[in-house]
Parts: C-alpha cells; sequence; structure tokens
C-alpha cells in the first residue's frame, strides 16, 4: 500500500508573502503605515535578502503594498469606497481599481423563510428560498461577507451557478433587473463565525449594509453585507 504523498511545501518567497498578507489583514500593518526594511524583513524571516525582495514586488503587482523609491515599502490604501446611493457588483467596483476579486464560498442553500426573512421578502413563513453565504476579496483581503436570501421565482437557476466565478448580483442583474432599493448602514460588532471569515478578532466593529432589492414590485432578494470597519469606507455622493 504506497504512503500519501506529502503536501508540496511552500516556496519562502509565498511563506513571506502570506505573513505579510496576514499582518495586513488583521490590522496589524495599517494602510498607510511604513513596513520593515528589507534588512528588517531578513532578519525577521530568517531568509535571503532575494526572497524577500521577490515577495514584496510580488505583494506590489497584487496592489497590496506599494513602494517608493528612496522610500520603502508600504501598506497601500485598501480602504474601498462603495456609494451607499448606487447597488453595484463588489467584483466590478473591485476590478475598477485595478485590484483582484475572488470568492470564498461559505454555504449555498435551499432553505424555509423564517418569520423575518419572510416578511422581507413579501412571502409566506416558511416558503422555500435560496441562501448563500460568501466572503469577497480584494487583493487577498476579506472585504465583505455576503448573508443574501434570494426568491427563487425570480432568480431560479441561481442555485447552480459557480459563485467564485460570478457574483449573486450579477446573477440577479441578469435575471431580475433593479427597480428599488432600500439600504440600511450600520455599526455592529463581529461575532465568532464572522470573525473567522474575514479574518478579524471577534467583536471588532463591523459595517453592515441591510439592503433589500425589488424588481418590478417582486422582492429579489435581502443581503446583510459585513465589512471590517479598518478596511472599508462607506460614502453617498449626492449633487443638483
Amino acid at each position: 500500500m504506497s504512503t500519501p504523498a506529502a503536501a508540496p511545501r511552500r516556496l519562502p518567497s509565498e511563506e513571506v508573502k502570506a505573513s505579510i498578507r496576514q499582518r495586513i489583514a488583521e490590522g496589524g500593518w495599517q494602510p498607510g503605515m511604513k513596513l520593515p526594511s528589507e534588512r528588517e524583513l531578513v532578519q525577521q524571516f530568517g531568509c535571503a535578502r532575494m526572497t524577500v525582495h521577490h515577495a514584496l514586488r510580488e505583494l506590489e503587482d497584487e496592489g497590496l503594498i506599494e513602494r517608493r523609491q528612496g522610500s520603502g515599502s508600504y501598506v497601500a490604501q485598501l480602504h474601498p469606497i462603495s456609494n451607499v446611493l448606487q447597488v453595484r457588483d463588489i467584483r466590478d467596483e473591485i476590478t475598477e481599481r485595478r485590484h483582484v476579486h475572488a470568492t470564498r464560498v461559505c454555504s449555498v442553500q435551499r432553505e424555509k423563510a423564517g418569520a423575518d426573512i419572510a416578511t422581507a421578502m413579501r412571502l409566506r413563513k416558511g416558503a422555500t428560498v435560496f441562501h448563500v453565504r460568501l466572503v469577497h476579496l480584494e487583493n487577498g483581503v476579506p472585504i465583505q461577507l455576503e448573508d443574501r436570501h434570494v426568491n427563487p421565482a425570480l432568480a431560479p437557476d441561481f442555485m447552480a451557478r459557480d459563485f467564485t466565478q460570478v457574483t449573486p448580483s450579477h446573477v440577479l442583474f441578469e435575471h431580475a433587473p433593479l427597480t428599488e432599493a432600500e439600504q440600511v448602514v450600520e455599526a455592529v460588532l463581529a461575532d465568532a463565525e464572522q470573525a473567522t471569515w474575514l479574518d478579524v478578532a471577534e467583536g471588532s466593529p463591523l459595517l453592515m449594509v441591510s439592503r433589500r432589492t425589488v424588481s418590478q414590485g417582486a422582492v429579489a432578494s435581502v443581503a446583510r453585507l459585513y465589512h471590517p470597519g479598518s478596511r472599508y469606507r462607506l460614502i453617498g455622493r449626492f449633487s443638483v
């Protein structure tokens, strides 16, 4: 009986990248903060200077850090700005910033609507709804936990979609063009599960956007979108 092959060991530069990315994600290094010099990082990680240089160069290519000639490396300003007066696909927002979007799928399931969800979606209690929870990442850093319930009548093939390739918002825009939306923004504290998915400490401040979208008089979805307060800002504009 053959012994299963061991998982390949990551290259030293990948380990350095992962460690720096984790420190930024956990808030140890804030946007705009100057990183230790390459020499200091070599001492911290116990590796060759070329390894550190390669890791920093790749992190710069990913948009996670900025390298300034003659000054050093700085954490990029990863405070995405979302316009609260618009309903947009988060993938489009991230792409417009020339950053990389990725998705972690937490759960996708059919379930019976409880009283609160049924009321919000104008359905009878116990009606079947689709429920999806996803984490959206920008350059490898979690910036949004999406907890969404969807009306099957308006997006019947919703459950069959690959949410690592397409966002729920995109699917809904295809099937149920938006005609009305309601949004409420409030501050909450991360529970244990939210903290795990967003890579923050339990009890950390989050910005929660509660959103209900309507298409031609029917509620298409209700969603709660959680954002780490240290990584996200919301802005609204109005002009006459």
